[in-house]
Parts: C-alpha cells; sequence; structure tokens
C-alpha cells in the first residue's frame, strides 16, 4: 500500500463530479477518506461536485431559522454553521487536508479559503470581500446592499479538514426561501448569474484550480499571511 505520510504537504488529488451526488453519499465518502488522509493511506482531495436541492444544518442551526420544513429535504450535517442551500448551478468544494502538515490553526484555514474564494471570483471581475464575524464571501451592490455569494462550513476530525464550501454560480435562487441563510435575515444572496456574469462550471473549475495553487502552495510563505477577521466564536468547525 502506497503511503502519505509526510511532514510537508504532498500531491494534493482533485476529484471532479458532472452530475449531482447524492448528499448522504458525498458525506460518507468524506469520512472515509478523511480516516484515510489521517492514516497516511491516501493523499489529500479537493473533490468538486453539486448536489440535488436540498438544505444542510450545521451544528450552530437554530430551529426558526428553518422556514419551511418541508420544502427541501433537510440533511443534519457534522459540518459548522448554521442552515445552507445546496443544488445545481453551484459549485460545491469539499477540502480535505491534513493541517499537522500545514498549520494547526482552523481560523487560519477557513481565511484561506476565503481567500480563494475572492481570488476565483477576481478572475471573473467580481469583487468579493470578507466581513467580520460573518464568515463566507459577500458582494456589494451599487445600491450599497450587501449579498453573499459563497459560504464555508468546516469540520476538522484529528486535524483534517472536510466539508468546505459553496459558491453560487447559476442556482435557483429562489430555493433559499425556506431558510434563513446562514442564520443571517438581514441580508441576501446572489450568483454569477445573478450578477450578470456568463461563466460555465468548467471556467469555475479551471479558476478554482489555479487560484488554489496561489493560496494553499504558498499558505506557509510570507506572500500569505493568516489574518483573523473572525474571532475562535464565529469559526464554525468541529474537532475530534
Amino acid at each position: 500500500m502506497d503511503l502519505y505520510m509526510a511532514t510537508k504537504p504532498g500531491p494534493i488529488e482533485w476529484q471532479i463530479n458532472k452530475i449531482p451526488v447524492d448528499y448522504a453519499a458525498a458525506v460518507a465518502e468524506m469520512e472515509r477518506r478523511v480516516a484515510a488522509i489521517r492514516d497516511g493511506a491516501k493523499p489529500e482531495l479537493v473533490w468538486l461536485l453539486d448536489h440535488p436541492p436540498l438544505y444542510t444544518a450545521g451544528t450552530s442551526a437554530r430551529e426558526e431559522d428553518l422556514l419551511d420544513p418541508h420544502y427541501l429535504p433537510v440533511h443534519h450535517t457534522g459540518r459548522g454553521g448554521r442552515y445552507t442551500y445546496h443544488g445545481p448551478g453551484q459549485r460545491i468544494a469539499y477540502v480535505m487536508l491534513d493541517l499537522s502538515r500545514r498549520e494547526r490553526d482552523v481560523r487560519c484555514h477557513v481565511h484561506r479559503l476565503e481567500e480563494w474564494l475572492i481570488r476565483t471570483l477576481a478572475r471573473f471581475d467580481v469583487q468579493g470581500e470578507r466581513r467580520e464575524g460573518r464568515v463566507g464571501v459577500w458582494v456589494v451592490r451599487a445600491d450599497g446592499a450587501e449579498e453573499k455569494i459563497a459560504a464555508i462550513g468546516v469540520r476538522v476530525r484529528r486535524w483534517v479538514t472536510y466539508h468546505g464550501l459553496a459558491l453560487n454560480i447559476d442556482p435557483e435562487l429562489a430555493h433559499y426561501r425556506g431558510i434563513v441563510p446562514c442564520g443571517i435575515a438581514e441580508h441576501g444572496v446572489t450568483s454569477l448569474a445573478a450578477l450578470g456574469v456568463a461563466a460555465t462550471m468548467t471556467e469555475v473549475d479551471a479558476a478554482l484550480r489555479t487560484t488554489f495553487a496561489e493560496i494553499f502552495e504558498a499558505a506557509s510563505s510570507p506572500e500569505m499571511p493568516c489574518r483573523l477577521p473572525h474571532s475562535r466564536e464565529k469559526i464554525a468547525k468541529i474537532t475530534d
């Protein structure tokens, strides 16, 4: 058996699914892969996919944020965060990295996920921004309103990360009506398509691969400092 144990990060495997993946099956596959990464049996993995329409409830989900429990299937999951929507037209990236080979700092990991999204959006001339205390990436409309374009929720098991992020490319935004997305009622959600950007999934995937290397392969260099805009309480995580 090939072993991937190392003191430094090795090659990262990429997997792309072209058709929606059942959510429960995806979580089970992530958990198997996380165990294999921790044991040194498999390399780290970035998995790009989407799901059939559904809601997921993170570990901080509040009952009152599920506005219509019958609108779409609801999956309770071990990732951090509250309610979010997944469906076709999103690019979901499940990121399985061993922080023992990088930095054992979950806030830094979340910061870099945000930076990854911001740089990817910049490839399409969209300015993504952070907001202190609101994990994820936001855009500001011409009228000053802020809307969320990408959500982040992670879990960490024995310092191996999983779950990850969801970037709205051209999803059915009306499906968000059954929840309060991420527990934030005062701001809306948007997508590249809603912003007038006609990006294909293939184009977004290519941008994600390029910018991932900029962020995570340079993670320990002075060019990629880890700023911490979120308190530890705001970082949606579980470690076990």
